[in-house]
């Protein structure tokens, strides 16, 4: 009577399914509630619905081809891509890649709409003023962006930040593919779909527990000086589609202008941290690393975060890794005891083997 809920916990995609499951019903309830549709946010590639597969797509062409031309040439490629999938990708495989994409796509189109939703359900409440307060007392009384842009200068340093900066859009669910589609350890993918998936949802969490604009929304004037590029262009995209929502909340805009917590520190810190507990190639660890201290440099400098939101970024996604770990066996109290556990059973039939020649020495008689 126990073994379906038994089972259902000891796979490696039930938290994410719940969390997917529950945010989506969330969504959905206060979507019919303010009487918004819901929205599938465009991306580079179109709505997530169509980037995610075709992201999976393309990085398994880019594994499994390789593959083939390396073990049976040029000549025989494809044969050697249907025989590779044959071997390698069961159903199973496929299913668990599926639903972490699955659980990571309804998370994340949940967490747009909600954020979506801040100026009906959270009012004009904002808490900018006491984090520029903040952000002040930390730099002795000097703006952090004002500091940054005499420091670094605001002509070659704002384009290659602004560069960094919005390379996050594509890095989100190429990551999530390609852990998915490349790494052999399900439970491995599973942890890493599960982190940002969790990512979305902490993010929804602190936007409505202290709504903010940021700097650039707050304080525009400070920024007015930086030349245009790919961060100013985005802002200004927020901000048409901001007041559009409020002009019509039932049209074809989403609002998207959220400061406290920081989803671009606290989605890269994940990914630099997965990659550092998971395992993976130093020189893939380190660029994540780099990456982070450029993404939180960028965050302050393009004037898109306070300091109190890439703090409570860098919490989130401390969080998000080791809940993540924890709900799909991946901490390393659990792989220790599963280690130990595997151990034990290959140990097993040996002394269960020589148990057995013992006793069977035992019973033999002596000869006259």
């Amino acid at each position: 009577m126990l073994r379906w809920p038994a089972a259902f916990l000891r796979w490696p995609y039930a938290f994410a399914f719940c969390l997917s499951l529950l945010v989506g019903v969330v969504t959905i309830y206060y979507s019919q509630h303010l009487d918004v549709g819901l929205k599938d946010p465009e991306g580079f590639l179109g709505p997530a619905y169509i980037r995610l597969p075709l992201i999976g797509l393309l990085i398994f062409g880019v594994a499994i081809v390789p593959q083939s031309i390396y073990r049976y040439g040029f000549k025989n490629a494809f044969r050697g891509v249907a025989t590779i999938v044959r071997d390698e990708w069961s159903m199973r495989r496929v299913l668990y890649v599926a639903t972490g994409m699955i659980s990571f796509y309804i998370c994340y189109v949940s967490y747009r709409n909600l954020k979506s939703y801040l100026p009906l359900l959270a009012g004009d409440t904002l808490h900018d003023r006491e984090l520029l307060e903040l952000d002040h007392w930390m730099f002795f009384g000097n703006n952090p962006a004002t500091v940054l842009h005499d420091l670094l200068g605001t002509t070659i340093t704002a384009q290659v930040l602004a560069i960094l900066y919005v390379l996050y859009l594509p890095i989100v669910p190429i990551t999530v593919g390609a852990v998915l589609v490349l790494h052999r350890d399900f439970t491995v993918g599973a942890w890493y779909a599960t982190a940002v998936s969790l990512n979305w949802v902490l993010g929804v969490v602190s936007y409505y527990s202290l709504p903010t604009l940021g700097p650039a929304f707050y304080e525009p004037q400070r920024f007015a000086d930086l030349p245009d590029n790919g961060a100013t262009q985005l802002q200004m995209s927020l901000l048409r589609g901001a007041f559009g929502f409020k002009e019509d909340p039932q049209g074809d805009k989403i609002y998207g202008i959220a400061g406290f917590a920081s989803l671009h520190v606290s989605v890269v810190f994940t990914l630099a941290l997965f990659l550092h507990f998971a395992g993976i190639a130093r020189a893939v660890r380190y660029t994540a690393w780099i990456y982070l201290g450029f993404t939180i440099l960028a965050t302050l400098y393009l004037g898109w975060h306070y300091i109190a939101d890439d703090i409570g970024g860098l919490v989130i996604g401390a969080l998000a890794v080791y809940i993540g770990a924890l709900v799909t066996g991946n901490t390393r109290r659990q792989k220790r005891k599963r280690a130990a556990t595997a151990h034990t059973d290959d140990e097993s039939p040996q002394l269960e083997s020589e148990a057995a020649d013992a006793s069977e020495a035992a019973t033999v008689k002596p000869t006259a």
